[in-house]
């Protein structure tokens, strides 16, 4: 494990050692509060950020490190004034390990075949392995297993969130049934279908346009934002015209087990994907996943500065 790029690349070995470090380490904080002491982690963002910044930056200094956070519009790199190769470059004769959030998931594979140090993938438009990370952490926190869970994401396929999950279930023996839109914009790439069926032991992988067969028998509901960052505020009243049969309220949870859990990555649009009635419930894990974001971080910190 030289980089963090993709779950793709990763093995189930990999997966699970990361999802158990980091449950040791929730669980025993200070005996690693000096494991990284005097090394240096630069995060980089070309995309807004709440969780991935304060959970990187938190975890880094809880684990005796230092942080460089540094925003696109102070880089010459954003503005053209240097290449994305001279930049890795650079980076790697001051730092330890880099942390990028960029929307170009093919610049971020320029930078990394540029770097002579970690790179971790923050989140671009092709996936978001940190936040699938600690979600599957999280649900084996509360179901104590992973294999043969049934979980269903509903609503804006084509995204990053969607890939991460999609390789990261079936590399692991959770079901996943993808419910969207039967239309190409909201589906889910065909050569990422073609990747995860590849990696399918004992998992089963189906997309369906009908929310409420699909949650039938759900251990796990998860949707994500219908406007992601990207997404132009012209294209809203379209999107919610094609996505509200992807909403998760009440009518559509009563569909999956009683014992399902809700799952949402953050930021939500209450009232659009989610319902508050169903955010707020005691069915919600979304501030759970948020916290286990710091827990995995350090795991994946740890893994590539340390070896542990």
């Amino acid at each position: 494990m030289r980089n963090l790029i993709s779950i793709k690349d990763l093995s189930k070995k990999e997966i699970l050692y990361l999802i158990s470090n980091a449950i040791k380490i929730k669980k025993n904080p200070k005996k690693y509060s000096r494991k990284l002491y005097e090394k240096v982690l630069l995060t980089f963002f070309q995309t807004p950020s709440l969780r991935t910044e304060l959970s990187f930056d938190t975890a880094m200094f809880q684990l005796g490190g230092e942080v460089i956070d540094y925003h696109s519009e102070t880089s010459p790199w954003a503005k053209g004034k240097e290449s994305i190769e001279d930049v890795a470059r650079v980076v790697s004769r001051y730092c330890d390990v880099v942390m990028i959030r960029m929307y170009n998931h093919k610049e971020l594979i320029k930078f990394v075949k540029n770097s002579s140090i970690p790179v971790i993938n923050g989140l671009t438009n092709f996936e978001h392995p940190c936040q699938i990370l600690s979600d599957l952490m999280t649900i084996y926190e509360k179901k104590k297993r992973l294999k043969n869970l049934k979980l269903v994401y509903l609503g804006d396929a084509n995204n990053n969130i969607t890939y991460s999950l999609l390789y990261g279930c079936t590399k692991l023996g959770i079901n996943i049934t993808i419910a969207c839109p039967d239309k190409k914009e909201f589906s889910p790439l065909p050569i990422v279908l073609k990747e995860a069926k590849n990696f399918i032991d004992e998992s089963k992988l189906e997309v369906i346009s009908d929310s409420r067969d699909a949650v039938k028998d759900a251990d796990i509901i998860y949707t994500d934002s219908w406007m992601s960052y990207h997404v132009p505020e012209s294209q809203k009243n379209f999107r919610i015209k094609i996505l509200k049969p992807y909403q998760v309220n009440k009518y559509l949870m009563k569909f999956a087990k009683s014992t399902a859990i809700f799952m949402h990555c953050l930021p939500a649009k209450r009232g659009m994907e989610v319902t508050d009635d169903i955010i707020d419930s005691n069915k919600s894990i979304v501030f759970d996943q948020a916290e286990n974001r710091l827990h995995m971080q350090k795991a994946i910190l740890l893994k590539l500065l340390k070896n542990i």
